[in-house]
C-alpha cells in the first residue's frame, strides 16, 4: 500500500532562513497548495492522509471538512508548527475532530521532531509517523532505528520510507532533488522489501519557491517547486498506479498489519 501522505501547517519555514512572512501569507499558500492536492488526488481517486496543525484547520476549516468529504484521512501534525507543549497533542485532536466530526488516531511531530510515545499515548493517539529512520545532517541521526513499523509503548510506530541498506530517504526533499527514473527505482526497491511505502510532502511545495528574496531557501529545497511539483507528483501517481500499487490512508493500512 502507498501511504501517501501531506503535512498541512502554516507556513513558517522561511523563518529558518531570515525571512518574514505574514501570517495571513502562509495560510494562504498552504490553503493554495491544499486546493491543487486535493484535485490531483480526486483526478487519479486515491485516498491520502493530511496531517494539519490545528492552528492551520482552525483558519482553514472548510478545506478540512472536504479532505473528509472526499474520503481522505484528517491526523494531527500539533497545534502549532514551531510552538509544541506536551498538552498540545490532547488540544489538536480535540480540535480537529471538532470541525471534521471524525475520530483522529494518528500523530505527525513538525519536523519530525522526537515525541514522549507515553504522552503520544495519553493524547489519545493509535499510531505515530514522526521517525525518519535515516541520517540527516544538522537535524538527526536515526540510522540505527527500526526501518519499517513497530510498536513502542502502546504506540505504533509508521517510519518515513527509506530504502533498504542504505537507507537514502524518500521524503520530500530526496523528490525535489533526485531524477525521477531514480526516485522511482528506490520506491520500487522498497515496496518490493517492505511491502508498503510511507511517503510525505507539504502544500506550499506546489508554490515557485525559488524567490530567494521572499522566501531565502537554497535551490535544493526550490528545485522543481510550483507547477514542476505537480507535474512530478502526477507523473509519480500515474506510475504507482500503472505498478498496481494501491493507495489507502494510515487508518486503512493499521487495519491490515500485525505490529
Amino acid at each position: 500500500m502507498i501511504l501517501l501522505s501531506f503535512d498541512v501547517e502554516e507556513f513558517d519555514m522561511p523563518f529558518e532562513y531570515g525571512k518574514s512572512i505574514a501570517f495571513e501569507e502562509q495560510i494562504a499558500i498552504s490553503k493554495q497548495g491544499t486546493v491543487t492536492i486535493l484535485q490531483l488526488l480526486k483526478t487519479h481517486q486515491i485516498k491520502a492522509t493530511f496531517f494539519c496543525t490545528a492552528n492551520f484547520a482552525e483558519h482553514a476549516p472548510e478545506l478540512i471538512k472536504q479532505m473528509i468529504h472526499s474520503g481522505h484521512e484528517v491526523a494531527s501534525h500539533g497545534y502549532y508548527h514551531s510552538n509544541f507543549k506536551t498538552e498540545h497533542l490532547l488540544q489538536s485532536r480535540k480540535a480537529l475532530e471538532k470541525i471534521t466530526q471524525t475520530p483522529v488516531i494518528g500523530f505527525r511531530m513538525a519536523r519530525m521532531m522526537p515525541v514522549d510515545e507515553q504522552e503520544i499515548a495519553k493524547g489519545g493517539y493509535m499510531y505515530n509517523t514522526s521517525l525518519n529512520p535515516t541520517y540527516l545532517p544538522g537535524r538527526y541521526n536515526h540510522f540505527t532505528k527500526p526501518r519499517t513499523y513497530f510498536m513502542k509503548r502502546g504506540v505504533l510506530q509508521i517510519p518515513a520510507s527509506v530504502s533498504p541498506i542504505l537507507r537514502i530517504p524518500l521524503f520530500w526533499l530526496s523528490f525535489h532533488n533526485f531524477p525521477l527514473s531514480i526516485y522511482k527505482m528506490l520506491c520500487r526497491w522498497t515496496y518490493a522489501t517492505d511491502h508498503y511505502l510511507n511517503l510525505y510532502f507539504h502544500p506550499w511545495e506546489f508554490t515557485d519557491l525559488n524567490q530567494s528574496d521572499r522566501f531565502g531557501f537554497p535551490s535544493y529545497v526550490s528545485k522543481n517547486s510550483g507547477i514542476k511539483m505537480t507535474d512530478r507528483l502526477d507523473s509519480l501517481i500515474q506510475w504507482m498506479l500503472k505498478q498496481n500499487y494501491s493507495f489507502g490512508t494510515f487508518k486503512e493500512f493499521i487495519q491490515t498489519i500485525k505490529p
